[in-house]
């Protein structure tokens, strides 16, 4: 062990107990998939329907929801403040950081939907079969700009973990802070773990300046006040209301961005759902003007408010048995089998997406941190290892790209060094300063996620192009000259494989698979029924669209040896509760106490560290770790046995 690894690790070791989190329910193995990678490799489909068993704790968790009849307290609490003047925040870090942000592009994208309304309406004159919803004199862009996500490390984070960004309670204080929260304002702070760091910081922000903090996680209250200091304080401090939403271990042990996430998207966009219909069902004597004339309120369609959470489960319920019947697994298994077929040959992907583009990239740049696949690289940059995957939507340059996925003019971390100093330790000072010069909105808008961006990846042949559609944009995969079309034509032509991917109703499924074998009969196609609902945001099909994502992503990593059992071997230790969990995994591999395991860990990341730093292909340091000790090797020896035995 060189000197700097070894003080590396005892610096790790003097704070560890905070960071220990072994003991928690979200870091236990799911008894479901304990032989997840043995299942997946003998059959896809199988190992699928795995994936999707352990779903059935969402659905069951969301039960139990919406029998407490919380939607309806939370939703009132957001409309008063609201009807104050108030803003509503949604803050996390890693997966529930861009959760955070797809909760407020969702909001963000329902209220842009309105001012698109009213002004067809005043155009034509003819009132649309929509609702316009209003409220109090207030216009639609004014509601749709009361929603902020807070993401650890900013805008940038949604496309690259921000390293050590969630260690720290400062950070999260002040870039809340910096927002502006305040007295009138409502803060769903959210994390997976129920400890990390950052989210805790935004929630004491709000409990300082009087706004009304609700804390959203997924592990048991007793252990969580047990094992960590920081979760108990928050957890037995009455001025917080704790919505906890434990669904128990996850399908791939730790990784929080699926049962965990996925029950904290569905409880926070009922409540949105309900906090949208209570505002357009309450406009006084408003009246909506068209083409001159006066005419009564349009009343929200469907639903009542009241009955959400109940039509919420019923549709939740049905879309999950139908994520798992023998049609879709059978397709879905088709498209894993395409996609590791090009991964495992060094090829790439591009992703085509437009309405829930920020649902697939997030699946995508989720894949890096969690599997050490390398991250989305900058156009520009040469040295950088060239992303398995990728995503581009269709819209001409990157700025207004990203302002489409957001819903809103990124908003990236641009603190000068002198805001820095005092947020951090003096020896942690220097690094944070640099990892801040590099997630500013000009190193955002290196990643060219619109048209302008396709010619920086060109497919040929062993690549593959994949699009996602959903039911109100199939014209663009139906007409000649849509985005989807045009793109899936495109890697056609150029020998790559495509594959689909389409949500909608029955009817629409039907009508999109007599297209595609006219059209295309190579497509690798998953198209998946949507039940009917009345929402207004669609929450449902975001929900499962999320369990579909997080499996097709997961079970190819399986397939590809990047999970042994159920453990992600291939993890990013980036920061202390990741070098806690890689740490732990080395001791379950190698028998290891947990000291000599965090030194060995320590050893490796040294080792790995330039490669890392650079966007560089690297092996992972747990399975690194594992050779070492196991055969009495030093790390090049280490990596290329690593090699070796996953092939």
């Amino acid at each position: 062990m060189s000197q700097i690894s070894d003080q590396r690790s005892a610096d790790f070791l003097k704070i560890a107990d905070q960071f220990k989190l072994g003991a928690l329910t979200t870091e236990q193995s799911h008894p479901v998939t304990a032989n997840l990678s043995d299942v997946t490799r003998r059959d896809t489909a199988a190992g699928l329907k795995l994936l999707f068993d352990v779903d059935e704790d969402v659905v069951f968790r969301y039960r139990e929801f919406a029998k407490s009849g919380r939607a309806r307290q939370m939703a009132d609490t957001v409309v008063g403040a609201l009807k104050r003047g108030g803003k509503i925040f949604f803050t996390g870090c890693g997966s529930t950081g861009r959760l955070s942000i797809q909760l407020a592009s969702i909001w963000r994208d329902f209220w842009q939907q309105q001012r698109s309304i009213r002004g067809n309406e005043a155009q034509t004159g003819q009132i649309s079969k929509l609702p316009y919803v209003s409220c109090g004199g207030e216009s639609a862009e004014d509601w749709e700009n009361r929603a902020f996500p807070v993401m650890a490390g900013g805008d940038f984070a949604l496309i690259k973990a921000v390293e050590g960004f969630e260690d720290f309670t400062a950070f999260g204080k002040k870039q809340i802070g910096d927002l502006g929260v305040c007295d009138k304002d409502v803060v769903f702070a959210i994390t997976e773990g129920g400890e990390t760091s950052f989210v805790i910081g935004t929630a004491w922000k709000g409990v300082e300046v009087g706004a009304k903090v609700y804390f959203v996680y997924n592990n048991p209250d007793d252990v969580l006040c047990e094992h960590v200091q920081r979760s108990r304080e928050v957890i037995q401090d009455p001025r917080i209301e704790k919505v906890n939403l434990t669904t128990g271990p996850m399908a791939i042990t730790g990784s929080t961005r699926m049962q965990a996430t996925s029950i904290q998207l569905a409880v926070l966009v009922t409540v949105l759902e309900m906090v949208v219909r209570e505002l357009g069902s309450r406009r006084g004597n408003e009246t909506v003007r068209t083409g001159g004339q006066a005419n009564p309120p349009l009343h929200v369609p469907g639903c009542k408010s009241v009955a959400v959470s109940e039509q919420f489960l019923s549709k939740l319920t049905e879309f999950h048995a139908t994520l798992k019947s023998p049609a879709v697994l059978t397709q879905l298994a088709k498209l894993v089998a395409m996609e590791e077929s090009v991964y495992r040959a060094g090829r790439k992907n591009n992703y085509f997406a437009d309405h829930v583009g920020v649902d697939m990239l997030t699946d995508t740049t989720e894949r890096s941190p969690t599997y050490c696949t390398p991250p989305f690289r900058k156009f520009d940059d040469t040295t950088a290892a060239e992303s398995w995957a990728f995503l581009y939507v269709p819209y001409p340059d990157s700025p207004t790209a990203w302002e489409r996925i957001c819903k809103r003019t990124p908003r990236c971390v641009e603190w000068r060094a002198d805001e820095v100093r005092g947020l951090v330790p003096d020896d942690n000072f220097g690094r944070a300063v640099e990892i801040i010069r590099k997630i500013s909105y000009k190193e955002l808008m290196r990643f060219r996620i619109g048209l302008d961006g396709i010619k920086d990846r060109p497919l040929g042949v062993g690549d593959s192009a994949v699009a996602l559609v959903v039911e109100s944009e199939k014209n663009s995969l139906f007409a000649a000259d849509g985005f989807h079309r045009t793109n899936l034509d495109a890697a056609r032509t150029a020998g790559a494989k495509t594959g689909l991917i389409f949500l909608g109703s029955a009817e629409a499924c039907r009508e999109v698979a007599g297209f595609a074998a006219k059209w295309n009969p190579d497509c690798v196609g998953v198209l998946v029924p949507v039940p009917t609902t009345e929402f207004l945001l669609d929450g449902v099909m975001r929900v499962g669209l999320k369990m579909l994502l997080n499996a097709l992503s997961t079970c190819t990593m399986v397939r590809l040896g990047r999970v042994m059992g159920n453990y992600m071997i291939w993890v990013v230790p980036s920061n202390l509760k990741l070098i806690d969990r890689s740490t732990r995994y080395i001791q379950k591999l190698t028998g290891l106490d947990y000291v000599k395991a965090n030194h060995l860990l320590f050893e490796v990341i040294e080792h790995v560290e330039p490669r890392m730093k650079a966007d560089q292909a690297y092996p992972p340091v747990v399975g690194v770790s594992v050779m070492r000790q196991r055969y009495g090797l030093n790390n090049a020896e280490a990596e290329r046995r690593l090699k070796e035995e996953m092939g």
